[in-house]
């Protein structure tokens, strides 16, 4: 048996790739700390978690004995998870969190200690400084700027949120116009840093004009056994097996000893050398995407884990996608149960 944990609504694609890939006997389990119907309803079995995360520890310890479950994967709460390793262990649980220790988690989620422990590791990333201040972003700024586009992002955090690119000639008022373009003219951004009330530390990097690769990866102590990149063009993206921007996410997930489903982010230079974005230790929310290039990341992972015959992968040469909403049915409370 099986149990994914609360992730990113992608939860939903990772239940259905495991589920395609097992026995009718194996039963998914899945959990969520909302309602969420759409996301944890493809699972055998769905649960409600308790909102505190110490509550939540021995709450899941406690289940996963009760139902014979064999597996854990953590999903949104990675970390939290991966202090308790040893109490998993100890009730014969495998914990599955993306990493190996919490020293992992802080070498990756701080993108500051990232950014330097990769460059030492001579692993192409984008070169960043991380200021704290308004004084101390203005003169990264002038100086990075006059060798082209500089952007920002905080050192922590998802989903590309707190991305600007600055730029002298910027309107003033276009990113309050157009938020999503992600352009900020640099002296309204350095003035409204330096008003902050608490100024969380950002770094400051040349901006790569090339496109952005996603690698998802089924890793076992930093051995990648199932990766698909996803390039990101436009509203589509195409998919791709081997290459350079592949190639540096795996030696990425190799030097940072990356265990479970994990994303790995590069993106190209003007000459199309890949760089480091980030290592997600977790699934991404496109992981979903992957099974039209006709590997199932999430059926090959649950299987493994489980000591079983893995699902079969045909890679689909010049296959494009595009995300699109769907509709999914719920019936209220009645794919959710939460158990004491």
């Amino acid at each position: 048996m099986i149990w994914f944990l609360e992730g990113q609504s992608s939860q939903r694609d990772v239940i259905a790739g495991a589920r395609a890939a097992l026995p009718d006997a194996v039963r998914v389990f899945a959990s969520h700390r909302q309602n969420r119907p759409e996301i944890t309803g493809l699972a055998d079995v769905a649960w409600r978690e308790p909102q505190d995360n110490q509550e939540r520890i021995a709450w899941v310890i406690e289940q996963a004995r009760s139902h014979q479950i064999k597996v854990v994967l953590a999903g949104r709460a990675g970390q939290v998870y991966e202090a308790h390793r040893g109490e998993f262990e100890a009730a014969g649980l495998q914990l599955v969190t993306g990493a190996l220790d919490l020293d992992t988690f802080e070498r990756v989620d701080d993108k500051s200690v990232f950014t330097r422990q990769a460059l030492a590791a001579g692993l192409a990333c984008i070169p960043a400084v991380t200021v704290h201040n308004q004084a101390e972003l203005q003169e990264a700024y002038a100086r990075l700027s006059l060798d082209g586009q500089v952007c920002v992002k905080p050192t922590r955090g998802i989903y590309g949120q707190g991305f600007w690119r600055l730029g002298d000639d910027v309107d003033p008022f276009r990113s309050f116009a157009n938020a999503d373009a992600h352009e900020v003219n640099a002296a309204v951004f350095a003035r409204a840093y330096g008003q902050s009330v608490e100024p969380k530390p950002l770094l400051v990097m040349p901006y790569m004009p090339g496109s952005e690769v996603s690698v998802d990866m089924v890793c076992e102590a930093g051995n990648a056994v199932a990766y698909v990149g996803r390039r990101k063009q436009g509203l589509m993206q195409s998919f791709e097996c081997d290459g350079a921007a592949v190639e540096l996410a795996l030696r990425a997930a190799r030097h940072f000893r990356c265990d479970g489903i994990v994303n790995v982010q590069t993106r190209d230079d003007a000459e199309g050398n890949p760089h480091l974005l980030e290592i997600n230790l977790r699934y991404s929310g496109g992981i979903g995407y992957t099974r039209e290039a006709g590997i199932n990341l999430p059926g090959i992972f649950a299987a493994r884990r489980l000591g079983l015959p893995e699902p079969v992968g045909v890679w689909r040469e010049n296959i494009q996608v595009k995300a699109i909403t769907v509709v999914v049915p719920v019936s209220g409370e009645t794919l959710v149960n939460r158990l004491s």
